[in-house]
């Protein structure tokens, strides 16, 4: 076909055929996307309910950091195995643990079960997140794969939004425990349609038998678990500059270093040298790490922002917040006839560009505002973002033959996760610092549930508050700009002009 990047060549087969009917695969696609999206915020509107059940108030965050964690460190594992074994069985497996993880927290007797099941769960979800996005581009060609990846992108978004309120009318008119239990339908139609239509390739090349890194499986998943814990909880749980915090951060920093020496002996590492020697996988990771960074403002400040500065209820506030993931989907799906002319790298710097006038544009908004400004930028940040992200991992997923795509996909998923547990702590940070500095103490979620009971303030405290969140946000706006302008730097200065493509129909298996 003919494309803007350049091509190479390789031997033996294309990537894995399509299946007899590709929809029912796409459906099973869709469905476990939904699952591991909406299980990521499902639970936080519950936590009333959960704790005046279960108890555990004190620990209550890890309810959320456990299934973080879990979901994080195992994308390089799963997809080095999706890579060895094939994509169906992990995903089988994956299916399987994250139900059986669903049905464990529904039975959980008390906060420290649930939130270990809860990291059960995770252990399913990171396997549901890299290998849908792998299979999405086993299953279609290169012209193909931007209406794939937008399904896939609009089902995460919608899900991600939806988690909040759907969690709120199961607590509220249920019980908490349906929140975990509506999963199992869910999950088992979508096993069932993998089990019965997803074929894969046979493999036309003799391999050596399969050796798993187990040790570098354990030092990535340690590594991982005391660094995101660090930038979790940090800040939250205990000071930065504290005991647990330093400790935790120069653990990571040693076992960090141990991986590097366990995978370069590894006959079979997990993340193998490879993703960081390729100038386009290694951009790519770092371009999305940026990208994770910067959707921390939206996400998690935005709503904050639309329910104590502009007065909104949780629903409206869910309103404003979902006009990007509207556009965003629309903008992806477009983004083939962009990058067919101009190039991956290009159309990438594109959307960067345009995402980095929005999030500057956020501080300029009046005082209050009305929601539709608000509202409008984020339709224009979606925009923006489908033509940045959907590019990088289409145009990276075409650089690498059938067997390395689980583990490139996994690369761009593992950095995309760990900037967001960054921006989390960075970001916050940030708002704290402004609000302490404007009001001499708080943090913003206190705050916030100040300004949801304006009874219990003084005459005029309340527009004070609502300023003092207003700088708060904007500069972590400001600071979400600066992410945005790191992945530009990244596109520009270390990505390749030209992706080196792989011609379709010329891909080796190795």
């Amino acid at each position: 076909m003919t494309d803007p990047s350049t091509t190479r060549t390789g031997t033996g087969p294309a990537s894995a055929p399509a299946p007899t009917r590709r929809g029912p695969v796409v459906a099973a696609l869709m469905l476990g996307m939904g699952l591991a999206a909406l299980d990521g915020t499902i639970v936080s509107t519950a936590v009333p309910q959960i704790v005046g059940d279960l108890g555990g108030l004190a620990v209550f965050s890890w309810l959320f950091s456990g299934y973080l964690l879990a979901v994080t460190v195992t994308l390089p594992v799963y997809g080095k195995l999706s890579d060895t074994f094939g994509r169906k069985p992990v995903l089988v497996a994956g299916v399987v643990l994250f139900l059986l993880g669903s049905l464990l927290c529904a039975a959980a007797w008390n906060m420290a079960s649930l939130i270990a099941f809860r990291v059960v769960q995770g252990l399913g979800g990171g396997a549901l997140q890299g290998t849908v996005q792998t299979i999405a581009a086993d299953l279609y060609p290169l012209k193909e794969r931007p209406k794939i990846q937008a399904k896939l992108s609009s089902v995460w978004a919608a899900s991600s939004v939806a988690g909040p309120a759907a969690g709120g009318l199961l607590a509220g008119y249920a019980d908490w425990r349906w929140i975990f239990l509506i999963n199992l339908p869910v999950g088992l139609v979508a096993l069932w349609l993998i089990v019965r239509h997803l074929k894969e390739p046979a493999r036309t090349t003799p391999r050596a038998p399969a050796r798993i890194d187990w040790a570098g499986a354990l030092a990535i998943f340690a590594t991982g678990a005391l660094l995101l814990t660090a930038l979790v909880q940090g800040g939250v749980a205990w000071p930065w500059p504290s005991a647990p915090s330093l400790g935790l951060l120069a653990g990571s920093a040693v076992l960090g270093a141990a991986t590097v020496v366990i995978e370069r002996r590894a006959a079979e590492p997990i993340i193998p040298g490879w993703v960081w020697r390729r100038r386009t996988i290694s951009a790519v990771n770092l371009a999305l790490g940026a990208l994770g960074l910067l959707m921390v403002a939206p996400t998690v400040f935005l709503p904050t922002y639309a329910q104590s500065v502009l007065g909104l209820g949780p629903i409206a506030a869910g309103f404003v917040l979902s006009a990007m993931t509207l556009s965003w989907p629309v903008s992806a799906a477009l983004s083939n006839r962009v990058y067919t002319r101009i190039g991956f790298r290009r159309t990438a710097i594109l959307g960067i560009s345009g995402a980095l006038l929005v999030l500057l544009a956020f501080p300029l908004l009046p005082f209050p505002g009305e929601p539709w400004q608000p509202a409008l930028l984020m339709l224009l940040l979606g925009a923006a973002l489908g033509l940045f992200q959907l590019p990088l991992i289409v145009g990276v997923q075409s650089t690498v033959p059938y067997g390395e795509r689980g583990t490139t996909t996994a690369s761009v998923l593992f950095c995309r996760q760990v900037g967001q547990s960054v921006g989390a702590a960075l970001f916050g940070a940030v708002a704290n610092g402004v609000l302490a500095a404007r009001l001499g103490g708080g943090d913003l979620d206190t705050l916030a549930r100040a300004l949801d009971a304006p009874e219990s303030l003084a005459a005029g405290a309340m527009d004070g508050l609502r300023r003092a969140v207003d700088a708060a946000v904007g500069y972590v706006f400001v600071g979400a700009a600066g992410a945005a302008a790191l992945a530009l730097l990244i596109l520009l200065t270390l990505a390749p002009r030209r992706f080196p493509v792989l011609e379709e129909g010329t891909e080796r298996e190795d």
